[in-house]
């Protein structure tokens, strides 16, 4: 990693011979960084940028800006000499898929030409805020929910007992059996609530999560995934999770649920699950709380056609569905589970391939 005629570390003094060089502490910031020359090419990327991109170091160095990376909207109208900053921006890596970030451009003073771009992830961690910032809205929502279950279960129960009684005396059982049906709908639909309504805490234990998402896969294939692929790509180096296992387990059973019925009628239809350990990775989870280590990241992804733009951004909020027959408390389920393991969930829509993502992140356990 260098700069010409001396390289990256003439940028700063030598360091001491105890301590790590500037380029090995370059190679490790959680930040990804791209170098730039003065020609527009790619002399330098960080470890956390070829994870950012799924690009080697090596295959970019040399390449145009423009070939790895497709910069914001804006960008070829900035002045020349000076930075240029899009916050909560899309781009594209070429080889990877489309990711909302902070994207900073910044001149390297002393080396006329030379630019270093950033690329954080701060958009996760303002929707992390901002599902911090809905919590008092979601417990008054949870409370009133629990309490109008409460409530209609009760004369529901009355309801299927009259219509019971009309059928066994030989009345219309064609509009009993209809009332009975209704009713039960209705019952399961409540059901549901109260499932998205427990505020028990869960019990956190240290998990291998591997036999569980191999439980869920097996289960899936012989269900409601039957004649689909579902393909695994597991980091097996992944170390145990602190999760609630069943909670953890009815989770994965959503959202592979989730991507089976998105896959329905098409002629190649597939479901991948993936597991990595991010490094660096943290979140915020709220104005003045300490960034919490999120490092280990599961996937369900599907190749379906993804959620309807127009409530991509509501995907986990209460009765929101893109399903025709969807109830909209799945998903706002998962997102309840998951943020009560200590983790965040996002929906995503990545490119080359073109593919539906959920991803999780969780913390790990301590030894």
């Amino acid at each position: 990693m260098a700069f010409p005629r001396g390289g990256l570390r003439r940028l700063r003094p030598a360091p001491p011979a105890t301590g790590p060089g500037f380029a090995e502490m370059f190679a490790a910031l959680p930040v990804a960084v791209l170098v730039i020359d003065p020609d527009g090419r790619i002399a330098h990327a960080n470890a956390a940028c070829e994870a950012m991109l799924n690009h080697a170091e090596t295959t970019m160095i040399g390449q145009p800006y423009d070939a790895v990376l497709s910069p914001p909207d804006g960008y070829v109208d900035r002045r020349d000499g000076h930075g240029f900053a899009a916050f909560d921006t899309e781009i594209e890596a070429i080889r990877g898929p489309r990711i909302r970030v902070d994207f900073v451009e910044t001149m390297v003073a002393d080396h006329p030409g030379w630019r270093i771009v950033t690329l954080h992830h701060a958009p996760q961690s303002r929707r992390v805020a901002q599902g911090a910032d809905r919590t008092a809205g979601a417990r008054a929502a949870v409370g009133a929910a629990a309490m109008l279950a409460h409530e209609i279960k009760n004369p529901l129960s009355g309801i299927r007992g009259a219509a019971q009684l009309l059928a066994s005396s030989g009345e219309d059982r064609e509009l009993t059996g209809l009332i009975t049906t209704e009713v039960d709908r209705i019952a399961a639909l409540i059901d549901r609530m109260q499932d998205f309504t427990d505020t028990r805490p869960l019990k956190l234990e240290p998990t291998n999560v591997y036999p569980l998402l191999d439980h869920a896969r097996r289960l899936a294939l012989a269900g409601f995934a039957r004649g689909m692929v579902i393909e695994e790509r597991f980091d097996p180096s992944l170390p145990p999770v602190l999760i609630d296992p069943d909670a953890f387990q009815q989770v994965m059973m959503n959202l592979v649920k989730n991507a089976a019925e998105a896959l329905t009628g098409l002629a190649q239809p597939r479901i991948v699950l993936t597991t990595a350990y991010r490094h660096g990775m943290s979140v915020s989870t709220g104005a003045g709380r300490p960034r919490q280590p999120l490092p280990i990241e599961i996937c369900v992804m599907d190749n379906g056609p993804g959620a309807p733009e127009d409530i991509a951004e509501h995907l986990f909020e209460p009765f929101v569905s893109g399903k025709p027959e969807g109830k909209g408390l799945g998903l706002p389920l998962v997102e309840k589970l998951v943020r009560d393991m200590g983790g965040i969930i996002q929906y995503a829509r990545e490119r080359a391939p073109e593919m539906t993502v959920f991803r999780i992140l969780l913390p790990r356990a301590k030894a």
